[in-house]
């Protein structure tokens, strides 16, 4: 069954992930905010291989991801939602509701830390390096990141006992609204004002990729606006307009961001730690 299951969520993730990045790549090429520092390609190649280390070290270091988990969790009754007295309480939609948010909110705390946490800093750094924000740019984490996040979203659906269909939806949901997000693509103003109310938007996350600090710790959400607003995060907009400002870390203006060996190489290497 759980293999079933593992080759079904793999479909599912991947046809997803491949369907948005096409659409974000044709979207960025007829309709680009910004002018571009590096080549499309093989920025583009540099990022995307990053990726498919990723993948490939998550399936080898971790038996059983977040889904996988889940459908365990259920069989044996684990966590918050798995309770009885609970979903005598509250009916189906609800729980798988509140699945999403509080994992939601789950992924906005995980972004606060990975910036203000010296160690887990060192990692994103890889993240916020890239002197291209695109929508390739929103599949570009350093592999010890990506891992240690998935040991977190296990340990949430562990403890609130996360239905499968709710992790795979929020997994390819966080996914596509990556790419959504870090997209180079141009939103008429009043679209952009009226989505992000509701959603993170690319001219919204794009400021959390300036070069200074201020704006660099602020627009933490992946997905929903909410949190931003409610933790007092939220930044309208880059001081400098989103034409002019300096995307990347300060002090990094020339660094080799599409190669990929000196990209997974960055934490480790004192002289490229930038101090937050």
């Amino acid at each position: 069954m759980l293999t079933d299951w593992t080759a079904s969520e793999i479909i599912i993730r991947q046809s997803a992930f491949f369907g948005v990045l096409a659409l974000m790549l044709l979207w960025e090429w007829r309709a680009p905010k910004r002018g571009r520092a590096l080549p499309r390609f093989g920025h583009g190649a540099g990022n995307l291989a990053i990726s498919v280390i990723n993948s490939v070290a998550l399936r080898l270091l971790l038996p059983l991801l977040a889904a996988d988990v889940a459908l365990i969790a259920a069989e044996r009754g684990w966590g918050l939602f798995n309770q009885p007295a609970v979903k005598e309480l509250l009916p189906a939609p609800l729980i798988f509701l509140a699945t999403l948010l509080l994992l939601d909110l789950a992924i906005y705390a995980q972004h606060v830390a990975f910036h203000y946490v010296r160690p887990l800093w060192r990692l994103h750094a890889m993240h916020h390096v890239d002197r291209d924000v695109d929508a390739t740019t929103g599949i570009r984490f350093h592999p010890a990141e990506i891992l240690l996040s998935m040991i977190y979203k296990i340990a949430l659906v562990l403890i609130l006992g996360a239905g499968a269909w709710a992790v795979i939806l929020f997994e390819v949901v966080l996914n596509g609204m990556a790419m959504f997000n870090h997209a180079n693509v141009r939103l008429p103003a009043p679209l952009d004002r009226i989505l992000r109310l509701f959603i993170v938007t690319p001219d919204m996350h794009r400021v959390h990729h300036s070069v200074k600090k201020h704006e660099t710790n602020s627009n933490f959400g992946f997905n929903l606006s909410l949190w931003d607003r409610l933790f007092a995060t939220y930044r309208p907009e880059p001081e400098d307009g989103h034409k002019k400002m300096v995307t990347g870390l300060p002090g990094h203006e020339t660094a080799p961001s599409a190669n990929v060996l000196w990209s997974l190489t960055l934490p480790f290497r004192a002289q490229y730690w930038t101090k937050k």
